[in-house]
């Protein structure tokens, strides 16, 4: 006899604006156990020191993950000059220090070799897996790893101001896999002077918006009640995927995983991906074949 799910089917998605403090995994066990649900996961994890959006999926919002974790993320960060650390942050002990601090029309000027597609090599205390294993882990056994560069996609990048010469305010919208930590390490270094991150905030992460997230000071504050409240609805991930209508056959079709017959509007390219819906159903996330859909997701909802 096969065995049943543990927990209930809840579905949707929830935007945490999460305090400094707090890890990701833990905020995702919390909110999981609170709502008994079957599934969960999160698009795109945050340091514990840092603060912002935390979009965590649950059940059928899973299979929307990816479509969330691929998309542009904005940050507010702030860089200390004169210290490198271990971390590339102020969690990490310092390696090296310099006395020289860099004018603002310095800072501006090496902007610009930070924005387009650049290549960053992530810092030593990352989720990188190196041989199976998540960089994080190994620094903290003291081992030292040659980290890959990665290609990243700054889309801006603004110096928002200097309040004082140790100190810089930073904005940063970029691509998937990018790491503020190596802005600020690589910044430093560009301008003779070292830095580190000293506090960053995830301000939005594709649809979702760290304002209207729940902003718990601790994960005691998160409650059953207000999680079920705020739960937003699996579709919200898909926002700008071209919506199609299934006809009553493809809706079948599509429900058993086979390509379906949809009513196709006008502009759609082969292989697009679509998002397919009957009436106010979401049934499915596939590429559009000329009047049919091949079915990627399918959704249980």
């Amino acid at each position: 006899m096969a065995r049943g799910k543990k927990g209930r089917p809840v579905n949707g998605w929830l935007v945490i604006d999460k305090p400094a403090g707090v890890g990701s995994t833990p905020l995702v066990a919390k909110v999981r156990w609170l709502l008994q649900a079957q599934k969960a996961g999160h698009a795109g994890t945050l340091d514990p020191a840092a603060t912002g959006v935390l979009a965590i999926a649950l059940g059928e919002a899973t299979k929307t993950v990816p479509y969330v974790t691929d998309a542009s993320k904005g940050y507010r960060f702030l860089v200390r000059w004169g210290a490198s650390t271990t971390t590339d942050d102020a969690e990490g002990a310092i390696v090296e220090t310099r006395d020289l601090r860099p004018t603002r029309e310095q800072i501006e000027s090496a902007l610009p070799a930070f924005r387009g597609l650049i290549r960053q090599v992530p810092p030593q205390v990352s989720a990188v897996r190196v041989d199976g294993e998540r960089a994080y882990d190994l620094a903290r056994e003291g081992v030292e790893m040659e980290l890959a560069a990665r290609d990243l996609l700054v889309e801006r990048l603004v110096l928002v101001e200097a309040p004082d010469a140790d100190t810089a305010l930073f904005e940063m919208d970029c691509g998937k896999g990018g790491y503020v930590r190596s802005i600020a390490r690589d910044l430093g270094q560009a301008l003779g002077c070292l830095g580190h991150v000293v506090w960053l905030r995830r301000e939005w992460s594709g649809p979702f918006d760290a304002a209207d997230g729940l902003a718990p000071t601790t994960l005691d504050d998160l409650t059953t009640e207000t999680l079920e409240a705020a739960l937003l609805p699996v579709s919200i991930a898909l926002e700008g995927i071209p919506r199609v209508e299934a006809t009553e056959s493809g809706q079948v079709r599509l429900k058993n995983g086979n390509a379906g017959q949809v009513i196709s509007p006008p502009g759609l390219q082969w292989g697009e991906l679509v998002q397919v819906w009957r009436g106010d159903d979401l049934l499915a996330l596939g590429r559009y074949q000329g009047g049919e859909v091949a079915p990627e997701r399918v959704f249980n909802l």
